[in-house]
Formats: C-alpha cells, structure tokens, sequence
C-alpha cells in the first residue's frame, strides 16, 4: 500500500512514477563482492539483510546486474556507478525508507477515516460464592462493532453482542441475553467541519508530496556528488599517470646528466640538480598513489562496496564525457596581416573580457537561467507548501479558541446476561422498547491560555516561513548566478591551460635539443619538465571542474532528472536551450 502512495504522488508531483522497491527485498551486490572476491568480513550481518520474516525465505531477488565476470578486478563506467550507487549506496537507501515512512505516515492518518470492524469472543468460568447457596457457570459472549469517523466530525459506531450464560448449579438451565447499541458525535463548534478535522490528514498528505520532491532533490545532489567523486579519481588517476611519467622522464634526464658530466660537458652541481628534481618526482609519485587510492577508497564508500575490493573507474569516461573542449580551445587572437610588426611593448594594451556561449549549452544569459530555476527548483515548492500548512495551522490554532458544542445521541435494545442474572428468562431484542437519548452538550471556553498562546505562536511560525521561502530564493539565484561564473571561469581555464600544455611541452623539446648542443643547462631542462606536469595537472582539473559545474547548474536549476536506476538525462530543451549532446 505504501508503494501505490508513493507512485501514485510521484505521478502528482512529477508527472512520472517509477517502481518503488527498498534494499532488503534482494541479494545486495556488496554481498557478492565479499563472497567472491575472497575479502573477509565481520560476521555474517555483512552479508544477510534479511529480516526475521524472511530468514527462512531463500528465495530473494538476485544482486544488481553488472557484466562482471566475478573474475579480476571490477571495472565500473559512470553509468555503471551510478546504477550501483541506487542500489547499494546505505545514503540512497537511507533516504528511499525516509520516504517509506512518509508514506507509513499517511496511510496510518488514512486509516483513521475508514469504517473499523471489530468482533470478540470469549468464554469465562465463574464461581460466585457470596450467596447462600454458591453459584457457578460458563459464561460466553460474542460481540461486533462498526465504527466510521466522518471527514465532517462525526463519529457513528454500533455494536451488537449475545451473551449465553450456563449454570452449572444442580437444576439449571442456560440462558441466552442479547444486546445492540449505537451512537453518533458530532462537534458543532469547536473540531466542527471538514477542513478542521481533516487537517491531520491533509499534513500527512502534503508531508508525503514534500518527501516525493525532497528525495527527488535527493537524487539529483547524489547523482552530482557520486559523478563528482568518480571524475575525482579519474583526475586523482591523471595525477598519478602524470607524475609516473614526469619520474621516469627525470630518471631518464639524470642519467643524460651523469653522462655529460662525465664527458667533461657539464658541471657536477648540475648532476646534483637533476638528481634532487628525481627525489622531489619519486616523493610527489608516491603521493599521488596514495591520493588516488584515498580518493577511490571514498568512492566506493559512498557507493556501498567494500573498500578493499578491487573496483577500477573507466579511463575513457573523462574524453568521452568533454565534449564541449573542441570549441572551448578555438584561439581567440585576432589575426595579423601578413608582413606585420609585433607589437610593442609600449602599444596600448586591450584586455578582452571572458564571455559565455564559449561552448557548452549551459552557458547563457543568467537571467534565463534563474527564470528556469524559480519555476523548476522542488525545494522552493516545498517552502511555497510550508507556507500554505502555516495558514492552514493558523485556521486551526483560530478554531481551538471556541467552545465546545457536541451534539450526541445514542440508542440501545435489549439486555445483557452474567452470572449474577443468569437466572432470568432469555433476553429479547426489541427495539419499541429500547433507550433513546439525544442532546447537546456545551462546554464554555472560559480557560483558553494555552490555545491563545499557540494562536499567537501559528502567526509567528507564518512570518518564519515567509522569510524561509524569501531566503531560499535568493538562495537559488546565488547558486544559479555562481553556476554560470564557474563554467566561464572553469571553460577559460580549459583554453588557457591547454595552450600552457602545448608551450611547455615544446619548450621541454626545444630544451632537451639545445642542452644536447651545450647551450642550454640542465636547470632549464627541469624546470621546463616541471611546468609541464603543472599544465598537464592544471588541464586535467579544468576538466573535471567544468564537468562537475555542468552537473551542479543542472542540479541548482531543477533540470537534472534522475531515473530511478540512477541515470541522468536533462531537460534543457524543455527549457528552451540548444543542447545537442
């Protein structure tokens, strides 16, 4: 019944449901890795999630798929990592049953309007032995009841019971009483009407709507923070090939050293240099190996998996995911007609300000941006809702001031039968002559303290979330406003850095040919090599950063939809941007 809830509000609040199924309903794929991968565990709570219901219930639904081979390591693309990530990361599953218990919430307040059946049975030895001569018997009685709280007040209910009593004294007999009973409340002033007394119902509903958007929002944060913690290894990895190669490469420049100094061509001082800078790239080596092993370890936490389990991210994500570099490294120079002077050092100097639309589709106008975000954020229509239940509290804090008015009536027929009465004839329904009663009962609100104080409190709780709602706007105009300056900062560190990249690496060539020819030293060489690694590093970087803004502007403006298998796609051109990717 909870699952049909949450669907059937997701398809109210989104427009779309997907299958809502928890973690402890199948093999996880944590469990799989331990088992065979060979990795030790705690206990046996490592691996079975089952509840007590299903500890003799073998047949569970299989861990998420993946094309492992249960064989090497496992190596996981983006897509990859965020289906797992969906399904055994304990932050997604966490939220998942934060969203159940919404759900439990409103089907419990629910309930509370639906007509209660009710049936006992029992039977009693009883031995009374205050007169003279002592009595004793069975007595059984059977009874059912219904009863329904109307969305208006009303509360109706009706009961109808036997009573069969056997004496077991000598000469008795048994003896049969039968009974009905019904009765209607029903508040006239205070608690009186549908939206007063339905108001329990109605938070639950609305909390339920609220807990759909937040785990909504939920996904998307996730989805950006697990994309941003996998491009981090495979930066932290870019790092560590880095400075593998830069090592090797000053090994190799030391060696050159030790030859030329043997050969009379260079300085001892200058071998000393280079053997330094080969020390300094083995220390910075073994960094970036522990970094990256620090920031994988991170990642499969966050995914779920055990940390000692060998799982490997997918060098090519980073290439195939950048697709906007190719414009983002278009030279922007003005062109020289032929023939003509450089300029002088003298000449004025233009500086030309950074703009958007440099290549990714994101990068528009931040008014545009910001309109999207106002009419897409489901936070902000969380807060709008508060907004709306504070006025709703305030209406209810309004009605608990009045006096109580309740009319009441009930009605019952026949009689009951125990032991004491045992010897009377059998009870009979009959309902000519049966007791009536109907009234009203007024309750003057002559001591109201506290209702008044809470009165006063629901305007003050109004005020508080105007003011939230106020300031989580602003709140999402600052994200969406901050989104676009990193993409412009982060698309002209691509550009920069890439031609940073280029320069180094032909001044390392050009070095490595005039140190050959004696006419340049190997501190020009090492320091060349050592602007490379900080281009190289700074490139990787500023890809993973534009990468990472993408998603986060995305997020910040409400257009990042995430499946329920943990996939993204985008609504962009919904939204009127030209995306194309």
């Amino acid at each position: 019944m909870a699952r049909e809830a949450i669907e059937q509000k997701q398809r109210e609040a989104l427009g779309r449901s997907a299958p809502f199924t928890l973690a402890e309903e199948r093999r996880s794929f944590r469990e799989r890795l331990l088992l065979e991968m060979g990795l030790p565990y705690a206990g046996l709570d490592s691996l079975d999630h089952r509840g007590p219901l299903q500890w003799q219930d073998a047949a569970r639904e299989p861990a998420a798929e993946h094309p492992w081979d249960g064989r090497g390591p496992l190596t996981l693309s983006l897509k990859d990592a965020l289906q797992l990530g969906a399904k055994e990361s304990r932050q997604y599953q966490e939220a998942k049953e934060s969203l159940f218990r919404e759900a439990l919430d409103y089907l419990g307040e629910k309930d509370a309007f639906e007509t209660s059946y009710a049936g006992t049975l029992s039977t009693l030895f009883s031995l009374d032995r205050s007169g003279d001569p002592s009595t004793s018997g069975l007595e059984t009685g059977a009874s059912a009841s219904v009863s329904r709280r109307l969305k208006a007040g009303a509360l109706l209910s009706t009961r109808l019971g036997i009573d069969l009593v056997r004496l077991l004294t000598p000469g008795s007999d048994s003896n049969l009483g039968v009974f009905a009973d019904a009765s209607i409340n029903l508040p006239l002033l205070r608690g009186a009407g549908r939206d007063i007394h339905t108001e329990p119902l109605t938070q639950a509903e609305r909390d339920l709507l609220y807990a759909v958007w937040n785990f909504e929002r939920f996904r998307g944060d996730f989805t950006v923070d697990l994309a941003r913690d996998y491009l981090g290894v495979l930066e932290s990895l870019s790092r560590l090939e880095i400075a593998e190669a830069s090592y090797r490469a000053l090994v190799q420049a030391g060696r050159r050293a030790g030859r030329l100094f043997t050969a009379g061509r260079i300085e001892g001082i200058q071998v000393d240099q280079a053997y330094q800078d080969e020390l300094r790239a083995r220390n910075a080596w073994i960094s970036a190996g522990q970094d990256y092993q620090r920031r994988l370890d991170a990642f499969k936490n966050l995914l779920g998996l055990p940390t000692d389990a060998e799982v490997l991210p997918e060098r090519r994500v980073l290439a195939d995911l950048f697709v906007p570099g190719r414009e983002l490294l278009v030279d922007e120079e003005p062109p020289r007609a032929p023939g003509e002077a450089p300029l002088k050092a003298s000449d004025p100097v233009s500086l030309r300000a950074p703009v958007l639309r440099r290549g990714g589709a994101l990068e528009t106008d931040p008014e545009k941006a910001v309109a999207v975000a106002l009419d897409r954020r489901l936070d902000l229509r969380v807060q709008q809702g508060r907004i709306y239940d504070s006025r709703r509290r305030m209406l209810v804090a309004a009605d608990a001031l009045d006096a109580d008015l309740a009319f009441r009536a009930a009605a019952r027929a026949g009689d009951r039968r125990s032991l004491a009465t045992g010897a009377l004839e059998d009870a009979v329904l009959r309902p000519e002559r049966g007791q009536y009663s109907a009234g009203l009962e007024l309750d003057f609100p002559f001591e109201r303290t506290a209702e008044a104080l809470a009165y006063r409190e629901s305007f003050v709780d109004f005020q508080a979330a105007v003011r939230d709602f106020q300031r989580l706007e602003d709140e999402v105009k600052a994200q969406v406003r901050e989104g676009l300056r990193n993409l412009l900062e982060f698309g002209e560190s691509i550009r920069i850095q890439a031609k940073a990249v280029e320069l180094a690496r032909r001044r390392v060539e050009s070095t490595e040919l005039f140190l050959q020819a004696g006419r340049a030293q190997m501190r020009d060489l090492l320091e060349a090599q050592e602007d490379l690694i900080t281009a190289r590093n700074a490139h990787s970087a500023a890809q993973v950063a534009y990468l990472v803004a993408e998603l986060v502007l995305q997020r910040d403006m409400g257009t990042l939809e995430v499946g329920e298998d943990g996939n993204w796609k985008t609504t962009l051109k919904d939204d009127g941007f030209d995306d194309d990717r």
